[in-house]
Protein backbone atom coordinates (compact mmCIF):
# COMPACT_ATOMS: atom_id res chain seq x y z
CA UNK A 1 0.00 0.00 0.00
CA UNK A 2 3.06 2.12 0.66
CA UNK A 3 3.78 2.13 -3.37
CA UNK A 4 -0.01 3.68 -4.10
CA UNK A 5 0.30 6.49 -1.37
CA UNK A 6 4.19 7.20 -2.98
CA UNK A 7 2.25 7.63 -6.54
CA UNK A 8 -0.93 9.75 -5.04
CA UNK A 9 1.73 12.13 -3.65
CA UNK A 10 3.84 12.46 -7.25
CA UNK A 11 0.78 13.07 -8.83
CA UNK A 12 -0.69 15.53 -6.57
CA UNK A 13 2.85 17.30 -6.43
CA UNK A 14 2.78 17.46 -10.79
CA UNK A 15 -0.35 18.91 -9.94
CA UNK A 16 0.88 21.67 -8.36
CA UNK A 17 3.39 22.24 -10.03
CA UNK A 18 0.83 22.43 -13.17
CA UNK A 19 -1.22 25.01 -11.08
CA UNK A 20 1.74 27.51 -10.48
CA UNK A 21 2.37 27.07 -13.98
CA UNK A 22 0.09 30.07 -15.60
CA UNK A 23 0.87 32.22 -12.65
CA UNK A 24 5.05 32.07 -13.56
CA UNK A 25 4.49 32.72 -17.17
CA UNK A 26 1.60 35.69 -16.12
CA UNK A 27 4.40 37.22 -13.88
CA UNK A 28 7.48 36.57 -16.68
CA UNK A 29 5.24 38.50 -19.33
CA UNK A 30 3.96 41.21 -16.92
CA UNK A 31 7.71 41.69 -16.10
CA UNK A 32 9.12 41.93 -20.16
CA UNK A 33 5.82 44.39 -20.46
CA UNK A 34 7.29 46.85 -17.29
CA UNK A 35 10.71 46.52 -18.85
CA UNK A 36 9.42 46.94 -22.58
CA UNK A 37 7.65 50.12 -21.19
CA UNK A 38 10.32 51.56 -19.55
CA UNK A 39 12.45 51.82 -22.21
CA UNK A 40 9.38 53.30 -24.72
CA UNK A 41 8.64 56.09 -22.53
CA UNK A 42 12.29 56.95 -21.86
CA UNK A 43 13.21 60.47 -22.55
CA UNK A 44 15.38 60.80 -25.51
CA UNK A 45 18.64 62.69 -25.53
CA UNK A 46 18.20 65.80 -27.71
CA UNK A 47 20.84 65.81 -30.35
CA UNK A 48 23.99 67.90 -30.02
CA UNK A 49 25.73 69.96 -32.81
CA UNK A 50 29.03 71.30 -31.88
CA UNK A 51 29.35 75.28 -32.85
CA UNK A 52 33.33 74.92 -32.27
CA UNK A 53 35.23 71.82 -32.82
CA UNK A 54 38.84 70.90 -31.68
CA UNK A 55 38.26 71.90 -27.92
CA UNK A 56 35.76 73.65 -25.48
CA UNK A 57 34.32 76.38 -25.94
CA UNK A 58 31.69 78.42 -23.33
CA UNK A 59 28.23 80.53 -24.57
CA UNK A 60 26.66 82.93 -22.16
CA UNK A 61 22.81 83.66 -22.36
CA UNK A 62 23.74 87.30 -21.27
CA UNK A 63 26.75 89.30 -22.29
CA UNK A 64 25.36 92.06 -19.85
CA UNK A 65 23.60 92.54 -16.75
CA UNK A 66 22.43 96.05 -15.78
CA UNK A 67 21.23 96.06 -12.20
CA UNK A 68 20.71 100.05 -12.32
CA UNK A 69 22.02 102.13 -9.11
CA UNK A 70 22.66 99.97 -6.22
CA UNK A 71 22.82 101.02 -2.99
CA UNK A 72 26.29 100.18 -0.94
CA UNK A 73 25.14 96.92 1.38
CA UNK A 74 22.03 95.82 -0.63
CA UNK A 75 22.46 92.50 -1.97
CA UNK A 76 21.52 91.90 -5.42
CA UNK A 77 21.02 88.62 -7.21
CA UNK A 78 21.71 87.75 -10.84
CA UNK A 79 21.08 84.42 -12.74
CA UNK A 80 22.63 83.41 -16.29
CA UNK A 81 23.27 80.24 -17.72
CA UNK A 82 26.66 78.81 -19.31
CA UNK A 83 26.92 75.87 -21.94
CA UNK A 84 29.60 73.97 -23.43
CA UNK A 85 28.96 74.51 -27.21
CA UNK A 86 32.44 73.16 -28.13
CA UNK A 87 32.87 69.55 -29.06
CA UNK A 88 35.27 68.12 -26.21
CA UNK A 89 34.49 68.32 -22.35
CA UNK A 90 35.36 71.49 -20.30
CA UNK A 91 37.45 70.90 -17.17
CA UNK A 92 38.36 73.82 -14.49
CA UNK A 93 41.52 73.52 -13.10
CA UNK A 94 40.66 76.42 -10.78
CA UNK A 95 37.45 77.50 -9.05
CA UNK A 96 35.58 79.87 -11.14
CA UNK A 97 35.19 83.16 -10.84
CA UNK A 98 32.98 86.01 -11.67
CA UNK A 99 34.54 89.82 -12.00
CA UNK A 100 32.26 92.50 -11.10
CA UNK A 101 33.11 96.08 -12.95
CA UNK A 102 31.78 98.95 -11.30
CA UNK A 103 30.67 101.68 -13.78
CA UNK A 104 30.52 100.58 -16.92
Amino acid sequence: MSKVNRGFSKHRKVQRKQKKLPLIMALAIAAILLIAAFFAFQKKPASFTPEVTGGPSLKVDKEKVDLGDVKLGQTVQVSFEIINVGDQPLIFSKAPYIEVKEGC
